[in-house]
């Protein structure tokens, strides 16, 4: 599974079967996601100016931290070409420093972010019968210990015990790949 900028799930039978859940791009999914989780932090901070609340401490982060002051600049932001998914997702941060800080909505975007995220692995191993193992990637879920555990709970619960978090990003597979190791004739 890789959880960064976008999500998806790929797995891979004993039979060579294929099946993959997710990955369908921010504007069709990708729910867990970097990008849906600052989303969903923005979602939650204008639904708070549309109900007349002062902003908590998750929406004031992000608004901090994305320069704005109310509901007009950022929609206006989030619908800028200059702010693309990448810059979304880059502010997922600003959702685990909440939560870390006592944010319980932060909490709750964490939370679901996992039940999505085992959610599409659990699908992937459904497909394929397979119990696992899981190898979890990309860089929300490599450098988000929050995220770690919950999802660590969340897929243990589905079913999927053997969990790998991967340590390095995939891309340093590729010279060892290039170099002969590991590969089967």
């Amino acid at each position: 599974m890789i959880a960064g900028t976008g999500s998806v799930a790929w797995g891979l039978g004993p039979d060579g079967r294929e099946a993959r859940c997710g990955g369908w791009g921010h504007l069709l999914g990708d729910e867990g996601s970097g990008y849906w989780m600052a989303r969903e932090g923005v979602r939650h901070t204008l639904r708070n100016f549309n109900l007349g609340r002062d902003p908590d401490a998750l929406a004031e982060s992000l608004m901090r931290a994305c320069s704005v002051t109310g509901p007009v600049q950022f929609i206006s932001l989030f619908h800028s070409p200059e702010a693309g998914r990448r810059y979304w997702a880059s502010k997922a941060g600003v959702v685990f420093d909440a939560a870390l800080q006592g944010s319980s909505a932060a909490a709750e975007i964490i939370a679901a972010a996992s039940r999505h995220l085992a959610g599409l692995a659990a699908d992937t191993a459904r497909l394929l019968g397979i119990p696992g193992p899981v190898v979890v990637g990309g860089g929300l879920a490599m450098h988000q210990p929050l995220l770690q555990d919950r999802l660590k709970q969340d897929l243990e619960r589905a079913g999927l015990t053997d969990i790998r978090f991967l340590r390095r990003d995939p891309v340093h597979g590729a010279g060892y790949l290039a170099a002969g190791d590991g590969l089967r004739g």
